[in-house]
């Protein structure tokens, strides 16, 4: 699963805030362990990303949850058969990624193409 735009500007717009420490991300042990977001986010914070209360719940849900967790666990299983041995590898070819992405942006390559249906 990979981050949207929505999810990029989700994230963007709470690391001030996570800063400031207006808001706070918590471990939840109540059975299944999982993130949470802390702190008062009433009016303030809704007006700032533009979502209901319910609407940032869910989006940090699906952010810290579905996909950073996910990941995890995606490299925990790789790991566990082939050892950390590619790790550095991965580390490598992912910063590579983030900057060829930069650069795109910078440059307003956008353009993207479809394949032509025959």
């Amino acid at each position: 699963m990979k981050l949207t735009i929505k999810d990029k500007d989700f994230l963007e717009r709470l690391k001030p805030l996570f800063d400031s420490k207006v808001l706070d991300i918590e471990l939840k042990k109540d059975g299944l362990k999982r993130l949470i977001l802390r702190k008062n986010y009433g009016d303030k914070i809704t007006s700032c990303f533009n979502l209901t209360r319910q609407g940032i719940r869910w989006r940090f849900h699906h952010i810290f949850s579905e996909i950073y967790v996910s990941a995890y666990e995606v490299i925990y299983f790789v790991e566990s058969l082939f050892g950390t041995e590619l790790r550095q590898k991965a580390i490598e070819i992912a910063r590579e990624r983030v900057e060829l992405r930069k650069k795109a942006h910078k440059m307003g390559h956008f353009d993207f193409y479809r394949r032509k249906s025959e």
